[in-house]
């Protein structure tokens, strides 16, 4: 299997995993969250979705995110299916072109974020982009903890 190849695995996996925690939480719950600072499920759910989006729109400006609007910018907080209804094609065009890359792509492509001070090579960055869902799948599997509620067994 090559470099690519695992990347898509990676992110497959980790979406398949975080589709099975979201699907597995009761809707009751969406709403909640552990402080006033925090996201509440459902706008963490959105939160990872957007944030793929954003990423993939960084890699394309190999940094730069202009003036980049996200389409969730004005949409309303429905359910779970909602969100990933609008997170479809943008998932499938990040990941047709990720399909598309080539292995010198993930050495030589730089992804250069000059106001954060980031600058990584495109395989590094995209290892981060699923480290970022898998993040959040942590933080939620805490907040059902919070909850007492019964957490979906990811580990399969």
């Amino acid at each position: 299997m090559n470099s690519i190849a695992l990347i898509l695995l990676n992110l497959s996996e980790t979406r398949r995993r975080s589709l099975k925690l979201w699907n597995g939480i009761p809707e009751k719950y969406f709403n909640w969250k552990p402080d006033k600072e925090a996201f509440t499920i459902i706008e963490m759910i959105r939160h990872v979705l957007e944030c793929e989006h954003l990423f993939h729109t960084i890699i394309k400006n190999r940094g730069n995110l202009g003036d980049y609007e996200s389409p969730w910018s004005e949409l309303k907080y429905i359910d779970l299916q909602y969100e990933l209804k609008i997170a479809e094609q943008y998932r499938s065009s990040f990941l047709d072109m990720i399909g598309n890359l080539t292995e010198l792509d993930l050495e030589n492509i730089r992804i250069e974020r000059t106001e954060v001070g980031q600058s990584k090579k495109l395989g590094d960055y995209l290892n981060r982009i699923v480290f970022h869902e898998a993040v959040h799948m942590g933080q939620m599997l805490d907040y059902l903890r919070t909850l007492g509620v019964e957490r979906p067994k990811i580990w399969d």
